[in-house]
């Protein structure tokens, strides 16, 4: 290898798209490294934490691709910054977005820190984004080619300085091409099935596990109308536009239906539920954010029309900026978003450029007595 050459070091997660960001930097001519992260500790020994298989993942790329590998333990700082965050916002009603936060704080600080101690000249990561270089130094954030796994949405909190220090080697390729690289390189997790639940801790029961950390008060469900049909567990344990886990059933003269959470008032510990998908209460025509980053540089301007997402893979939804400053971003939408959760983030995009956001306050109700035809759908 070129004495040289740039050294890169991946977030290897175990997992087929950090096997195929190294595999694709070593046969760029790279110096690669492999850092293995460890974010959470508790009970890495249940059937829920996967650290020791992704460990072992991680090494076989490293082996077969013949380049050293380090490893870090982030725990403490991912409960900091991650965890103890997001449980306050679940105890104050919100829905946080720990795939964000854990971006913004470990998988591009920590780790980014810790990669500079190592010689780093950049990291790289598996996430299915791109980044490109404008003549004016900016580095922009793009959308990652295959539409179904951009993950652009999570990354909106960067800033121009981490993004210049980051490489996405996934950005122009599909999943399903990834998969065939990996397969095609011998890589033995060609197939492993892509992680999903809450950022570094794994699929569970979420509302068993967040009530080892969350007390929630049960107390009534109710229609729009104040009309008690039910129990809930407690508010932190639900989400706007959540359909399972009411218990709700068969009600006398509602019909057959099945019913939705609209809303949380947490003053009087109860939650609102709506029958029906496209019931009006679960559709906003705007919203609220603080807590604004933009990884663009700088904030868009007010009556700007770009495009939206209020969640992960939503399709984009054309919007206009109303106003903004540092402290408060207001959009409105075309069309009415259904199920827009405060906790949540929303990120704009200008075409194939993601701008940045904020976290979601507050939903501009629609008023009417249904949804109009073309509303968006979650």
């Amino acid at each position: 290898m070129n004495g040289n050459a740039q050294r890169i070091i991946v977030g290897l997660s175990g997992g087929v798209d950090s096997a195929v960001t190294a595999a694709r930097l070593v046969a760029a001519g790279f110096e690669v490294h492999g850092l293995f992260m460890k974010n959470w500790e508790g009970d890495d020994t249940d059937s829920h934490c996967t650290a020791a298989t992704d460990l072992e993942d991680a090494k076989q790329v490293c082996q077969r691709l013949e380049i050293p590998l380090h490893q870090a333990n982030f725990a403490a700082e991912y409960r900091h910054s991650v965890f103890e965050h997001c449980l306050r916002e679940f105890e104050a009603g919100r829905t946080p977005n720990p795939d964000v936060l854990c971006n913004q704080h470990i998988k591009f600080q920590a780790f980014v820190d810790h990669a500079r101690r190592l010689g780093a000249d950049a990291v790289a990561t598996g996430h299915y984004a791109r980044r490109a270089l404008d003549d004016d130094g900016r580095v922009p954030l793009l959308k990652g080619v295959d539409g179904n796994k951009d993950q652009s949405y999570f990354l909106y909190r960067l800033t121009q300085a981490q993004l210049a220090m980051s490489r996405f080697p996934l950005g122009d390729l599909t999943k399903d091409r990834v998969r065939r690289m990996a397969e095609d390189a011998g890589f033995e997790n060609f197939d492993k099935k892509d992680s999903t639940g809450i950022c570094f801790i794994g699929e569970r029961d979420f509302r068993a596990f967040l009530a080892q950390y969350v007390q929630g008060e049960p107390g009534d469900i109710v229609t729009a109308d104040g009309q008690i049909i039910g129990r809930h567990h407690g508010l932190p344990f639900y989400t706007i536009g959540q359909r399972q886990g009411l218990e709700i059933g068969g009600r006398a003269g509602h019909g057959g239906a099945p019913w939705y959470v609209a809303a949380k008032d947490l003053a009087r510990n109860t939650l609102t539920a709506v029958q029906g998908h496209d019931h009006p209460a679960l559709f906003a025509v705007g919203l609220n954010a603080a807590e604004l980053s933009w990884v663009a540089g700088e904030p868009p301007a007010v009556g700007s029309r770009l495009a939206a997402k209020t969640r992960y893979r939503q399709p984009d939804q054309t919007c206009t900026v109303v106003s903004c400053d540092d402290r408060e971003l207001v959009l409105a939408f075309d069309q009415p978003q259904r199920a827009v959760a405060p906790g949540q983030s929303v990120v704009l995009y200008d075409g194939e450029c993601c701008l940045g956001g904020g976290v979601i306050q507050a939903a501009t109700p629609l008023t009417g007595e249904a949804a109009p035809a073309g509303a968006a759908a979650r």
